[in-house]
């Protein structure tokens, strides 16, 4: 158990900059860090530990855990002869951007698109409304296509969704190109222009 005691400089820093990155994430800087420690870990680890080691309050480590198996991105386990809960995340990094990106999209697309449902149901009753809902129907449709996209990326497997990452820049090059040569993009700015 001396992991959590003597966190090595390295992990230490890993674990400071999760906590500041939180804010930006949606997530507090306890939550953030609590994750970095648990993500470092080279075995499950308890609250206590969690608490001693980034010399949080244990309630605070409580709610800090309540909020990350929420997002599903600690599993809970226990030792043998040992009482207490245990913590460890996923091994696979592929597999915990699976489990946030569903849950962003559980928790902030789907009522998005909920809305703009709604929205494109309604009558509109003035020029400003159908404007207001030719602009909706453009963010839904660009919306429910990503979506679309995402559940056919989230079925492939690790390996061909990293090669598919791969391609990215050169796939984007061949369609810069093709949007120049058909009039859709302008051409890429020189040092004369």
């Amino acid at each position: 158990m001396t992991y959590v005691k003597n966190l090595p400089p390295l992990n230490r820093q890993f674990v400071a900059h999760f906590g500041e990155m939180g804010s930006r994430w949606g997530i507090n800087r306890t939550v953030g860090q609590i994750y970095a420690l648990i993500f470092l870990s080279p075995r499950p680890i308890n609250a206590d530990e969690i608490a001693e080691a980034l010399e949080f309050s244990r309630s605070n480590v409580s709610m800090g855990l309540k909020e990350l198996q929420s997002w599903r991105l600690v599993k809970l386990s226990h030792l043998p002869g040992d009482r207490r809960e245990y913590f460890e995340a996923p091994k696979d990094v592929w597999e915990i951007f699976r489990v946030l990106a569903e849950e962003r999209r559980r928790r902030e697309i789907e009522p998005t698109l909920s809305m703009l449902r709604m929205a494109l149901l309604e009558e509109p009753s003035s020029d400003e409304e159908r404007y207001a809902q030719q602009r909706m129907r453009e963010m839904h449709e660009l919306i429910d296509r990503l979506m679309t996209w995402f559940d056919d990326v989230q079925r492939l497997a690790p390996e061909t969704a990293l090669q598919l990452m791969g391609m990215g820049a050169a796939v984007t090059r061949v369609l810069e190109l093709k949007d120049r040569l058909t009039g859709k993009a302008p051409a890429p700015k020189t040092q004369e222009d």
